[in-house]
């Protein structure tokens, strides 16, 4: 079991974003596998983007991945997309974990980003299909673009591990096709065991192995005020039942999730502290995850 921390790059109106540098040295001391960040252009509240707290993470750490949780890869332009991905995997070494969703922002935040919401799975795929090319070095035709121009980008680095986002068929057919992982959200142990069945089958049917299973957990631990927490998550769209089945605010909750998740197959669980005092949660953590590898 891999165990991670969702970095606080976003957080409530009026909220100021914590220190992003001294959060990811925090998290590789207290032996964190890696930190995530999420991404959007423009939600209502502050928002870092994920590509440059990444970048922040990387230059004061030397273990931690850094992952994307998720990159809403379609919402840019392919060529920047691949050189910034490449970039951030250059510089930290080696240390990219790449989730990447079709994203379900509102359709505005799309025009501002001067891309198109209809069809983002489709352009989502074509991407990922050319991105090792991309990535590696080769001259690649960019199939989004008009005229399919054709591009090669230095230096070459290693195609990171990509995690598929989403719970739909079309997510699970698209890790089979691209992924190293699954990354799940808002799913319980029992939903994640019967889409794992699905994921099996699709990679049967295609001849490849299983892909792993991660998933995203939120706690309101360390004297967090749960009922904030379920409202935040709300915030993010969030249903109300949803929000408060699958907010954690006690160890003991914590310890037995943990082990329902393991049995439905989750090998990589991914810890979101939302806006209260994340680092304190973070030490509560970092303990429970200490006696569960220690089993």
């Amino acid at each position: 079991m891999e165990i991670s921390i969702a970095l606080p790059t976003f957080t409530e109106p009026g909220v100021d974003i914590p220190d992003i540098p001294s959060v990811a040295r925090h998290a590789e001391a207290l032996g964190f596998d890696a930190a995530w960040a999420g991404d959007h252009l423009s939600t209502g509240a502050p928002f870092l983007e994920s590509v440059v707290a990444l970048s922040a993470a990387a230059a004061v750490t030397g273990r931690l991945q850094l992952g994307f949780g998720v990159l809403l890869l379609g919402l840019r332009s392919q060529a920047w997309a691949a050189k910034r991905i490449g970039s951030l995997q250059a510089l930290s070494g080696g240390r990219v974990l790449l989730g990447v969703g079709v994203g379900g922002a509102p359709a505005a935040e799309w025009a501002a980003a001067g891309a198109s919401r209809r069809g983002r799975g489709h352009r989502t795929d074509l991407m990922l299909q050319a991105l090792p090319d991309l990535l590696s070095g080769k001259g690649t035709a960019l199939r989004t673009e008009l005229g399919e121009p054709t591009i090669t980008l230095e230096p070459a680095v290693p195609t990171p591990p990509v995690w598929i986002g989403g719970a739909s068929d079309a997510a699970l057919h698209r890790t089979v096709r691209h992924g190293t992982g699954w990354l799940a959200s808002l799913l319980s142990p029992d939903q994640i065991a019967q889409r794992r069945v699905r994921l099996a089958e699709m990679a049967d049917n295609s001849g490849t192995a299983v892909p792993r299973i991660g998933t995203t957990l939120f706690t309101a631990l360390g004297g967090a005020d749960r009922e904030q927490a379920v409202r935040w998550l709300e915030s993010l769209i969030v249903p109300r039942e949803t929000a408060e089945q699958m907010t954690i605010s006690s160890e003991g909750e914590l310890e037995d999730k943990l082990d329902h998740y393991v049995d439905a197959g989750v090998s990589h669980v991914v810890f979101n502290a939302g806006t209260q005092n994340p680092l304190a949660q973070y030490d509560v953590i970092a303990g429970i995850a200490a006696a569960q590898r220690a089993r």
